[in-house]
C-alpha cells in the first residue's frame, strides 16, 4: 500500500515548531487528514459526506463515502462539523495535525480547497505566540481566493479557538454575502472565518501587504526590518532573529505588535468584525453555540 504519511507526501514542516516555515505547505485537493495520513477525497454531487474516500484507511473497501468512513474511525460524521476557512497555517494539515492531536488520539479532519468570494489573504497586525507574522483576512470585493475548509468536530474547534484567541475573533461569514463554491459545484451557507482583532498590515502604498511569494515569511520579516528603526532594535538584524527572540518572551511579541500600532501600519477590518459569532443573532429557538454544517445548510 501506498505511503500516505505526512512527511512521505512532503508536509513535514510544522510551523508552531519551525516558524520560518509559516504558513506551511496546505492541500491543494480535497484531502481526509487522518492519523497523520493524507486521503483523496473525489468530489460526488451532493453534500461532502456522500463524497468518496479512495482507498479507504483502515477498510477493506477500495472506496467509501467520508461519511460512513469517519463513522467507522469512530468520529462525528460532517453534519455534526463545522465549517472553518483557513487564511494561514490550518490550511496546512502537518499544522493542524500538531494542534488537534493528543497522545492516542490523532486528528481526524476532510479538508476541502473552495473558492471564497469578496476575501482576501493579508498579514496579521501583531506578532503571533510563534514568533512569526500570521495571515489575516480582508475584505476584497471582487476577489476570488481558493481557500481551505476544515470541517472540525466540537472538540476540535474548541482547540483551534485556543490556539487563535485572543488575537484572532471567530466570526460566521455568511454564503449569501461571501459565496463559497465547493469542487462539487456545492454553495455553502456559511463558514467560519478567524478574522485578526488588531486588522491587518498596511503596505507602503496605503493597501492591504499581502505575504511575499504567497507565503515566504523571512521575506516579509526582511521588508518589516527594514522599514522600522525600532523593530530592528527590537527584533534585527535578521529573520531568525526576530521569530528567536518573538517566541521566547511575550513582553517582546507585545512590544512588537505596539510599534507596528504606532507606526500607523494597521488596516481594521471593521465589516468582517462585524460578522455575528458563533450565529447567535438567529432567530427564536435556535440552538446557541456553534453552527453545524448540516445547520447551515439547511438555512439557505
Amino acid at each position: 500500500m501506498t505511503d500516505r504519511t505526512l512527511t512521505t507526501l512532503g508536509f513535514a514542516d510544522v510551523p508552531a515548531q519551525q516558524p520560518l516555515t509559516y504558513p506551511g505547505r496546505p492541500i491543494t485537493h480535497p484531502t481526509l487528514l487522518t492519523t497523520g495520513e493524507l486521503w483523496d477525497l473525489a468530489p460526488t454531487p451532493g453534500r461532502l459526506g456522500t463524497w468518496t474516500v479512495s482507498p479507504h484507511p483502515g477498510g477493506e473497501e477500495p472506496e467509501e463515502p467520508l461519511d460512513a468512513v469517519l463513522t467507522h474511525l469512530g468520529h462525528p460524521p460532517t453534519p455534526h462539523r463545522h465549517p472553518v476557512i483557513a487564511v494561514g497555517s490550518n490550511a496546512s494539515p502537518a499544522q493542524l495535525h500538531h494542534k488537534l492531536s493528543r497522545p492516542g488520539h490523532p486528528a481526524t479532519v476532510p479538508m476541502v480547497p473552495v473558492d471564497v468570494h469578496g476575501i482576501a489573504v493579508g498579514c496579521s497586525a501583531h506578532i503571533g505566540r510563534y514568533g512569526y507574522v500570521a495571515s489575516a483576512p480582508y475584505t476584497a470585493p471582487g476577489a476570488r481566493t481558493p481557500l481551505v475548509i476544515s470541517w472540525l468536530d466540537a472538540e476540535q474547534l474548541a482547540a483551534v479557538d485556543a490556539t487563535e484567541y485572543p488575537n484572532y475573533r471567530r466570526v460566521l461569514l455568511p454564503g449569501s454575502q461571501y459565496p463559497m463554491v465547493m469542487p462539487s459545484g456545492e454553495r455553502l451557507g456559511g463558514a467560519y472565518l478567524y478574522v485578526g482583532e488588531r486588522g491587518v498590515l498596511m503596505s507602503p502604498d496605503g493597501t492591504e501587504r499581502p505575504l511575499p511569494g504567497g507565503g515566504d515569511q523571512s521575506a516579509l520579516l526582511t521588508r518589516l526590518l527594514a522599514s522600522s528603526p525600532r523593530l530592528r532594535a527590537l527584533l534585527g538584524p535578521d529573520p531568525r532573529s526576530w521569530v528567536t527572540r518573538a517566541g521566547a518572551d511575550p513582553a517582546v511579541r507585545t512590544t512588537g505588535t505596539r510599534i507596528f500600532q504606532e507606526e500607523g501600519w494597521a488596516l481594521p477590518q471593521p465589516n468582517l468584525l462585524r460578522c455575528p459569532e458563533d450565529g447567535q443573532h438567529g432567530g427564536p429557538g435556535e440552538p446557541s453555540g456553534p453552527k453545524s454544517y448540516d445547520a447551515l445548510s439547511s438555512r439557505e
